[in-house]
């Protein structure tokens, strides 16, 4: 090629979408390469995909799983339930994790909630970070309390985990005037 011609790089393409089952093992392979992210099992990660995609997202750049958020309406309740939320390396920077979140709570299965919780320790930084700058991208209030306490619920053996509860106002607003 000659010296004044530039190759140009295609633009990379972002897709946000529900994952399938035939994702579960790339999931799986994303979540054991973000520390320090439980690492669940495989097939745990093939369950979510396929009996709890409609409140899961895979976010694949070009055709790479890049992302992923696990999480569940918590039964009886009004909630989103927010269990892991992983970006790649490949993938950070972007602000890929908050366009999930925004993914995820303007889909029609979560349009019943009115809040979105998750668990988060004290020393995991990124994830205070993410959280708190969805709730002020969502006009909502942030709170959290102790919930699954080290000596409770994990023998000593696991940080205390932290139950943030996100107001979802904007889906708050658009329940009521159902």
């Amino acid at each position: 090629m000659p010296k004044d011609v530039q190759e140009l790089e295609r633009p990379r393409q972002l897709t946000l979408r529900k994952p399938d089952p035939t994702d579960g093992a790339a999931i799986w392979e994303l979540v054991r390469a973000c520390k320090p992210l439980d690492e669940n099992s495989m097939y745990c990660n093939l369950v979510q995909a396929e009996h709890f995609r409609d409140t899961c997202v895979v976010a694949l750049l070009d055709d790479q799983i890049v992302g992923w958020i696990s999480g569940h309406m918590i039964p009886n309740e009004d909630a989103l339930f927010v269990w892991q939320v992983a970006v790649g390396p490949d993938a950070r920077g972007l602000g890929l994790a908050r366009k999930m979140l925004t993914h995820l709570v303007e889909r029609d299965e979560c349009a019943d909630a009115q809040r979105l919780n998750t668990t988060i320790t004290r020393d995991n930084d990124a994830s205070w970070a993410l959280f708190r700058s969805f709730a002020r991208q969502q006009g909502g209030r942030l709170t959290d309390d102790p919930h699954y306490t080290r000596h409770d619920h994990f023998d000593g053996r696991h940080a205390t985990e932290h139950m943030v509860t996100i107001t979802l106002p904007r889906h708050a607003d658009q329940a009521r005037a159902a």
